[in-house]
């Protein structure tokens, strides 16, 4: 079967010409290195990936760590286990490098549990109501890992499990490319997907590029759960939000879509002007209280769009979200309570938050959203960035 090449990015089967065309200049001139020993350092005097160890799981396998660094002064670590960022560091207005990413500095902390932070996740992202669906006149269960419904993929996601690292050696940029088999069973889901998760670090601005492959039809919303807090410390309440989102999915108590796009204006979801975001989250109400929701972006269905734009106007910092997905979760770390903590920064409520790109919660069960199964022959392929800069 010749394979076709999609890109599940906006609404049901469209070509992702100009996403394939993108991907493929970015890895143009690339050299991958060997899979086996993995260079651990690019040796180039711009840009260049380090390898170091991180840790070992308690069954003994040893976990690494990359660093991509490049001539903007940007560094991202990243690990093989859960495809996890750890940190982002960029300047501030004063030229001060800070790291605006929550986690930790260590594998233990992360293998004793955590809210997913800077994680890859899958098979299926954010919600699945009742956790199940049906596909082709057969119901699948999965593991209730949220109430009863199913979060994140369940109670072993892509952000519990090995990537297979591959440095790619580029003059101009630093690469990662993570590879994850998920066999068929998996959590539930139907057919083996083949996952490759590649991060590349070009001057400013991040790209995660998200590719996959099936054998059988499957659900699939990849997407990176990063908590970002530009400041560095305290909340994120301050911080001034930008959404490209005429409309949002409305929630039910369980924060399950009730299938509705209802528009924001006159709500405190209308982040269509920059907003502070700490000035209207007591209107949210629920508990315990704040976003969790999905925005419907603008933008046409066919190209990368601006789906948010996040600024600290103490640091000056700020990260722009471009994307190919038709969605983007606003979450503002509400479950986050102070028990978790890195160094000397304790993650209480709203210590950060997350701009995560997706298709959108329960679509598998919303046949009115857009589709989110990938076929046998077809090829998925995601692409979301993040921008970073400073305004005075």
């Amino acid at each position: 079967m010749n394979k076709k090449i999609i890109a599940l990015s906006r609404y049901p089967l469209i070509t992702g010409i100009s996403v394939f065309v993108t991907l493929m200049i970015l890895i143009a001139g690339c050299k991958s290195g060997n899979k086996e020993d993995n260079t651990s350092e690019q040796k180039n005097s711009k840009c260049k990936v380090e390898k170091s160890f991180f840790g070992k799981t308690p069954e003994g396998d040893s976990v690494m760590l990359y660093t991509l660094r490049n001539e903007k002064d940007c560094v991202v670590k990243i690990t093989n286990f859960g495809g996890i960022i750890t940190e982002i560091h960029t300047p501030d207005k004063s030229g001060k490098i800070g790291n605006i990413a929550l986690g930790f500095d260590n594998l233990d902390q992360y293998l004793a549990g955590h809210p997913n932070f800077g994680a890859l996740i899958g098979r299926f992202g954010n919600r699945i109501a009742n956790a199940q669906f049906t596909l082709e006149g057969e119901t699948y269960l999965l593991a209730a890992n949220n109430g009863k419904n199913s979060l994140h993929g369940g109670l072993k996601g892509f952000d519990d499990v090995f990537w297979a690292p591959e440095v790619i050696s580029c003059d101009e940029r630093a690469a990662l490319k993570l590879t994850y088999v998920s066999p068929d069973g998996e959590e539930g889901y139907p057919g083996t997907l083949k996952v490759t998760v590649t991060y590349e670090l070009i001057m400013d601005q991040l790209f995660i590029t998200y590719e996959a492959e099936t054998d059988k039809a499957t659900p699939i919303n990849l997407t990176n759960h990063t908590y970002f807090n530009l400041a560095g410390e305290g909340t994120i309440l301050d911080h001034i939000l930008y959404i490209n989102a005429t409309k949002y999915t409305p929630v039910n108590d369980e924060l399950i879509p009730t299938g509705e796009l209802a528009n924001v204006e006159g709500t405190p979801f209308d982040f269509r002007k920059p907003f502070v975001i700490g000035e209207r989250i007591e209107e949210i109400g629920g508990e315990p209280g704040g976003y969790d929701h999905n925005f419907v972006l603008d933008g046409s269905s066919e190209e990368k769009v601006l789906a948010a734009k996040l600024m600290d106007p103490k640091s000056g910092r700020f990260v722009e979200v471009i994307t190919t997905e038709p969605g983007v979760q606003f979450y503002t770390g509400n479950f986050l309570n102070g028990t978790l903590s890195s160094g000397d920064v304790t993650y209480v409520k709203n210590s950060g938050m997350c701009l995560e790109t997706q298709h959108f919660p329960d679509s598998p069960n919303q046949p009115d959203f857009p589709n989110s199964i990938l076929r046998p022959g077809e090829k998925f392929i995601s692409q979301t960035i993040f921008k970073f800069g400073v305004e005075e």
